[in-house]
């Protein structure tokens, strides 16, 4: 197939492209040029997505069997892609996040669940809704918490940055909220399962890990990565309400419990999550955290003092 990724340079993108490439496909990226391609031969169009007149110069004669949407956050960067190619691709792959799920008292969240219009993440859940009524043969993926190497967001590093350097962990509010992680190549392992698979199109899959984690037992895999055991490990729990975080982040994981169940995802896609948590974070902490040697880096943990004075 000749496939269409829009990124391609950073975290999924190069994982996918990777994958893809090696699964025979001819790959072509959309995006900046800011990064080189994660596959020497790997064909790149550089131009803004953001800018509808970018993506029909560069785009309108081209064809694709396929096009995964990695980075579109709003219905305005994935619409005027659809309009170039909803009667020629055969397939569109659009990554949402299961962010846009309405915080319930039932879990795990499953694709039919409430929406909520508020999330940072509406215009995903509109591109979705978008999607439904366009005609198009399309797909939505919707991870919780992505992680491993080349990860651009603090979430395994953030434990890990406190952990080699024998600092306290701030948990905030005991540490009990459930959460899941999904490890980047099961990700793009579900994603490709989706290319020619009938039952898949104009569904949504949940897609993550196959086991969920408080923050207090996050904290310790993320320990255990590092060859550390639990008791040699300091969590510090306080009180989130009582401090005033401004827009500073103090945690990196929503303070709620935020996990979906895969399901639906394992059925139809004949797909199976491959790392475990605590595989999938000694992964990263190999292949990235100390390859990059952010173990030695300067890190700021003013924030942390501000909180371990409150307790």
């Amino acid at each position: 197939m000749r496939i269409l990724i829009m990124g391609g340079t950073r975290f999924i993108g190069v994982y996918l492209t990777k994958l893809l490439v090696d699964r025979g496909h001819e790959v072509v990226l959309f995006n900046r040029g800011n990064n080189p391609p994660p596959v020497a031969e790997v064909k790149q169009i550089h131009g803004d997505r953001k800018d509808p007149s970018q993506l029909k110069e560069k785009l309108a004669e081209e064809s694709f069997d396929a096009i995964f949407d990695n980075n579109g956050r709003e219905l305005e960067h994935t619409k005027p892609l659809v309009e170039i190619f909803k009667d020629s691709v055969r397939h569109f792959v659009y990554i949402s996040s299961a962010g846009v799920y309405l915080p319930s008292a039932q879990m795990p969240h499953r694709e039919g669940d409430a929406v909520d219009p508020n999330s940072r993440h509406k215009g995903k859940h509109h591109t979705e809704a978008y999607l439904a009524e366009s005609g198009i043969r399309w797909t939505a993926i919707r991870p919780t918490y992505i992680y491993g190497a080349q990860n651009y967001n603090d979430l395994e590093a953030w434990f890990f940055d406190r952990i080699v350097r024998n600092r306290p962990l701030p948990i905030p509010d005991g540490g009990l909220y459930i959460t899941q992680f999904g490890h980047v190549r099961d990700l793009v392992e579900a994603m490709a399962a989706v290319l020619d698979n009938q039952q898949a199109v104009g569904k949504i899959y949940n897609v993550s890990g196959d086991r969920y984690v408080t923050f207090n037992g996050l904290a310790y895999a993320c320990a255990e990565a590092v060859g550390k055991s639990p008791d040699e490990v300091k969590l510090v729990h306080y009180d989130s309400s009582k401090i005033d975080f401004g827009k500073r982040k103090a945690f990196p994981i929503r303070k709620q419990h935020f996990f979906a169940d895969i399901t639906l995802a394992k059925h139809e896609l004949n797909w199976q999550p491959h790392y475990d948590l605590t595989s999938g974070l000694k992964d990263s902490f190999q292949n990235d955290y100390l390859a990059s040697q952010r173990d030695t880096a300067n890190i700021d943990f003013s924030l942390d003092e501000e909180i371990l004075r409150t307790v």
